[in-house]
């Protein structure tokens, strides 16, 4: 068995997988070091190996890798940057300062693609990245995803307050808003559905429709509407972690 973890600065995405097979066993997401140890454990799949990609500071994430060793006796391997690695060429000046969650998820994506690709990562922000079907990484974009935007506007505007549940009542529609929640939720919506069709325009000029355009994340259900011919792939980080840190 295999675990596998996504470390993130606000969440841990993990999963435990079958090495023969690479078939998820359990998984799911916590928002710390102990409730990751404690959900690991509650599995009860006794995993062996450990990959992982971390976005925390080299401290942090040292105290976790510390903590699964203890705990669970595993072997950790950590992805780490690289100017290329299967067949995919890193786009960035200076390529270790490309956040690893997106280098992991465009190599992912290339891997599955074989061609041309374009992948979106709807999380706490949103990034996009281009990568040609010769495997170069053209560069990307990050912007603000519903997570940030709705709470800049709730920490800086006095008057918007409201709560998780009438922020998700509000999206039911994208009508123009007849209250603050429905005015902010489907306002940011409408961003976050803006950028990514900018996304799929900027790829139909540079590559026509011989691409393949990735939708990942949390919040990727969110543009389901406006891209329905993307292919979804949750766990896509995941897919470069193999990648990246193979075990054979």
């Amino acid at each position: 068995m295999i675990l596998e973890l996504d470390c993130g600065n606000s969440f841990i995405k993990w999963r435990i997988v079958r090495r023969a097979d690479a078939v998820v066993m359990a998984g799911g997401v916590v928002d710390s070091d102990k409730a990751l140890l404690l959900a690991v454990g509650a599995a009860g799949l006794s995993p062996r190996f450990c990959r992982l990609v971390s976005v925390r500071s080299e401290e942090e994430t040292s105290v976790l890798v510390e903590a699964l060793i203890a705990n669970f006796a595993l072997s950790v391997r950590k992805a780490g940057p690289a100017r290329e690695l299967a067949g995919v060429r890193n786009g960035y000046e200076d390529y270790q300062r490309l956040g690893l969650d997106r280098w992991l998820a465009l190599l992912g994506g290339y891997h599955l693609a074989k061609r041309a690709c374009v992948v979106i990562d709807l999380g706490t922000a949103v990034t996009s990245d281009f990568v040609s079907a010769s495997g170069e990484h053209l560069g990307g974009f990050i912007c603000p995803g519903m997570p940030l935007m709705r709470n800049q506007l709730r920490t800086h505007t006095r008057r918007i307050r409201y709560d998780d549940v009438s922020a998700e009542q509000a999206l039911t529609s994208l009508a123009p808003g007849r209250a603050t929640v429905e005015a902010v939720e489907r306002g940011c919506m409408l961003m976050l559905h803006g950028f990514v069709l900018t996304q799929l325009e900027q790829a139909r000029a540079q590559w026509g429709e011989e691409f393949t355009l990735f939708v990942t994340g949390g919040d990727a259900s969110l543009v389901n509407q406006v891209v329905p011919l993307a292919r979804v792939v949750p766990d896509l980080v995941f897919v470069g972690l193999a990648i990246a840190c193979p075990l054979d």
